[in-house]
Formats: C-alpha cells, structure tokens, sequence
C-alpha cells in the first residue's frame, strides 16, 4: 500500500472519531497541544504522524493505536463494546444483532 493511501486512511480514522466525539480540531489541537494545522494535515493524510503524538491522540480519542494506524481494533476494545451492548436492554441487543447480521450479509461474511 502507497505511503499516501495509508496517511489518508489513517487520517480518516482520526477524523471520523473526532467526530464521534463530538470534538473540534480546534479542541483536539488544544488537548494535545499542537496547531490546528497539524490536526487538519493528519486528518488530509498530508503529514505522517509523529510518535509522540500517535500516543497522545490515541489517550485522548480512547482508540488504540493499532486503530489509527490500521484499522483494527484491540481486544479490550472489543470487550469494552461488549459491555457497552451487555449494558443495554434486550430489546436493544436484539436491534445490535440484527444490525451486525445485515452487515455480515451485506459484506458476503454470512448468507
């Protein structure tokens, strides 16, 4: 995969959970105390991110790192969704299981 392709996708990881998050660029740079225009140019897939601040923007979005870089989430991600869904009524579990099974039908993983 290009270097270009994996900087917007990644880019596209951090935007759309800063967006989940309901934060602004503005107040994710001021959380990790960088400009705007480096959370812009992350979330173009314009700059490679740095270490340091992979670690940061991790903690501060509560992803894991292997999520922004590829797109894949950690065990205790997937248990912390397991709870969350553990946590909700059973007539709100059932629409989960009926949204995951439309989405493995819909990506040829079950018929």
């Amino acid at each position: 995969m290009g270097d270009e392709k994996l900087l917007r996708e990644i880019g596209e990881r951090i935007n759309m959970r800063r967006k989940n998050l309901r934060l602004t660029q503005e107040q994710l740079a001021e959380k990790m105390d960088v400009s705007v225009q480096m959370i812009s140019n992350l979330e173009l897939g314009k700059k490679a991110i740095r270490p340091e601040n992979l670690v940061k923007i991790s903690d501060i979005l509560n992803i894991s790192t292997d999520y922004i870089l590829h797109g894949t989430h950690s065990e205790s991600e997937l248990q912390n969704l397991t709870q969350k869904i553990k946590n909700l009524s059973t007539e709100d579990q059932d629409i989960i299981e009926k949204l995951v099974d439309s989405l493995l039908c819909k990506n040829n993983i079950i018929k």
